[in-house]
């Protein structure tokens, strides 16, 4: 993808597959005015005149296409660049959401010089002309791919700078503290370059490691590939959380037995509870493990437990165990098989049976209103998370590195070497400091039109 000309006139379909009311065929590039307006027509039979084919507006009029007789209605829509999204000349245009149409054409402007876009490529030339950061453009991919109101909520922030800035602010702060650090070392003799206050910046720059630290640690597990809350089971061994998965999957895709441990690896599907799309897991029975095996399968009990948005901490009505000590807005908490024996114990728990169905469609509501309370505010998009945390983290350890140095009077020289780390780390997050690797690894996951 980065081999791509941006000099290059692009063309692609931007609405979705299928048929619709309407359809739309976007362009950008030098020649995106010229390849557009090649055989267009006003409705008044007359050619665009000169005056209009350098302004940003829209005008309504048809396409003599060879292969279709009737002459075809559209609009166009022009952005100037720079002032567009790409940051170069584009032009949209609006017609008949006809799949054979739109591909006609998509062909027309190919045939007249136009090059059919990459995945991701409008967007990825926002990136390369300075509209947008890095984050923002993995947040365009978070606005198309949310499928929850708190996803789009959360990718829309993202694309309005809510990560992005921050970040750029402190990046600054610290080229400005890198200098000072580095003309002490260049001027040390001189006596009116004046020494840092040691006790405000060692402090300042631990303040700072701790918000990375915990912004990267709000990143963890937030890279599902599909964006949906993960509800995870966990509890004692025969708790029947295999027995509740099929059920509330409503299929059979657990193994189920009376025998303690069936379950050694987890596993997982998609399913709605009350409207709202989740991956339920099944894992392995909360117990001392006895071999590799077992060890292993506790290993992905706990990994499952870690990355979920919401726990059902399950336990059979005839026993009870001691519950995780996790937030109560990260679990809920639930009895099994209620048709076989007496209800007791945790007065909170939601009673479900497997075998009778009892209690499963107040738990589905449960699930879906726990997860819809939740805050999202920390949450950042999927693609973000999977790129950003191991630069927060290591910016943060070397920020605390800083700190330490400055505290400890190490030497200017120590501490411009951390900060030099974490400004790069930094960088990398916002798309200052960027290679192709990265580019292909974000904008591959685009679809074309995008």
């Amino acid at each position: 993808m980065t081999t791509l000309d941006p000099a290059d006139t692009i063309a692609a379909i931007a609405s979705p597959p299928g048929p619709a009311l309407r359809g739309v065929i976007r362009l950008s590039g030098p020649n995106a005015w010229k390849v557009a307006l090649t055989d267009f027509v006003l409705d008044s039979g007359q050619r665009v005149p000169d005056r209009l084919k350098r302004r940003s507006g829209r005008v309504k009029g048809e396409y003599r296409l060879e292969s279709l007789r009737p002459l075809l209605p559209v609009s166009l829509l022009f952005w100037s660049g720079p002032r567009s999204y790409t940051g170069q000349d584009t032009v949209e245009v609006h017609t008949t959401g006809s799949v054979p149409l739109l591909e006609l054409l998509l062909s027309h402007f190919l045939l007249r010089g136009a090059r059919q876009a990459g995945p991701g490529e409008f967007t990825l030339r926002a990136f390369l002309s300075g509209r947008i950061d890095l984050t923002q453009a993995e947040a365009v991919l978070g606005v198309i791919d949310a499928r929850t109101p708190s996803q789009l909520s959360e990718a829309l922030d993202q694309l309005g700078g809510g990560l992005a800035s921050p970040l750029k602010v402190l990046r600054e702060r610290l080229l400005d503290v890198l200098a000072h650090l580095e003309a002490n070392l260049d001027f040390n003799d001189e006596a009116d370059v004046d020494e840092l206050g040691r006790a405000e910046l060692s402090e300042s720059l631990a303040s700072s490691a701790a918000n990375l630290a915990a912004l990267a640690d709000r990143l963890k597990g937030r890279d599902r590939p599909e964006g949906l809350p993960s509800v995870v089971l966990v509890g004692p061994p025969n708790a029947g959380k295999s027995r509740l998965f099929n059920a509330i999957l409503g299929q059979e895709r657990a193994l189920v037995s009376e025998i303690p441990g069936t379950t050694r690896d987890y596993l997982s599907a998609i399913c709605e509870c009350d409207g709202l799309s989740i991956r339920l897991t099944d894992t392995a029975g909360e117990d001392e493990a006895s071999s590799a095996i077992e060890i292993r399968a506790q290993d992905f009990r706990v990994e499952q437990a870690e990355r979920a948005d919401l726990l059902l901490v399950c336990t059979p009505a005839d026993a009870t165990f001691d519950l995780p000590p996790l937030p109560d807005h990260r679990r809920l908490l639930v009895m099994t098989k209620c048709d076989l024996e007496p209800l007791a114990g945790l007065s909170e728990a939601i009673p479900t049976s497997a075998a009778t169905g009892a209690g499963l469609e107040l738990l589905r509501k449960a699930i879906a209103a726990t997860l819809r309370s939740q805050s999202t505010e920390d949450d950042l998009a999927t693609t973000t998370g999977a790129r950003c945390r191991e630069s927060l983290i290591r910016a943060s350890e070397s920020l605390a590195s800083a700190a330490i140095a400055v505290a400890l009077s190490l030497g200017d020289e120590l501490v411009a070497i951390d900060l030099r780390q974490v400004i790069d780390d930094l960088g990398r997050v916002v798309g200052v400091v960027v290679n192709d690797e990265i580019l292909d690894r974000i904008f591959r996951r685009f679809c074309i039109g995008k």
